[in-house]
């Protein structure tokens, strides 16, 4: 999921001479997926478990089955996948404006 992404984005992060010494040795390592991709990837996993918590629920009140833990559990992963969502677009509109105010 998002934990998934923030880690790759770690691991790239953590030392980029060492990283790429790292793939030129490896060889067979896929190239590295730019950091626009795995937001998108993260914010698809947002919206897929916010449609997983909306047929949780749709189930839930249409009586088809659905337990009440079932959705309670869904929704509360989709309201902290969005939360986190939101922490990290607010961090980047923090950093985004931090280097608009630098003077050159």
């Amino acid at each position: 999921m998002i934990t998934q992404a923030v880690n790759a984005i770690a691991a790239r992060g953590a030392g980029s001479s060492e990283a790429t010494a790292g793939i030129a040795q490896a060889g067979n390592e896929p190239p590295a997926t730019p950091f626009a991709n795995l937001l998108n990837d993260a914010l698809g996993q947002v919206d897929q478990l916010e449609a997983q918590a909306d047929t949780a629920v749709t189930g839930l009140m249409s009586g088809s089955g659905v337990d009440v833990h079932q959705a309670v559990i869904a929704t509360e992963k989709a309201s902290m996948a969005f939360e986190l969502a939101l922490a990290v677009r607010n961090k980047a509109v923090q950093a985004y404006q931090s280097v608009m105010n630098m003077q050159f």
